[in-house]
């Protein structure tokens, strides 16, 4: 999943950070990405937490999508 702001021809870190559903409590697979520039920065850590507080997995955001 990529995060953050990547620009055009920006190199690309990828990362793996531990990431479970708020819903359900299923870890998340795979890794992040986001742009060189951006990595470590304040904003980053910001929306990266924001990122762990309101995550839902694929399932349960089509769950809620469907009681809408």
């Amino acid at each position: 999943m990529i995060i953050g702001r990547i620009l055009e021809n920006e190199k690309r870190v990828k990362f793996n950070v531990e990431i479970h559903c708020n819903n359900c409590g299923v870890i998340v697979p795979g890794g992040l990405q986001t742009g060189e520039s951006y990595f470590q920065t304040d904003d980053f850590k910001n929306e990266l937490e924001k990122l762990r507080q309101n995550y839902l997995c694929g399932i349960c955001r089509d769950k809620k999508r469907i009681k809408k």
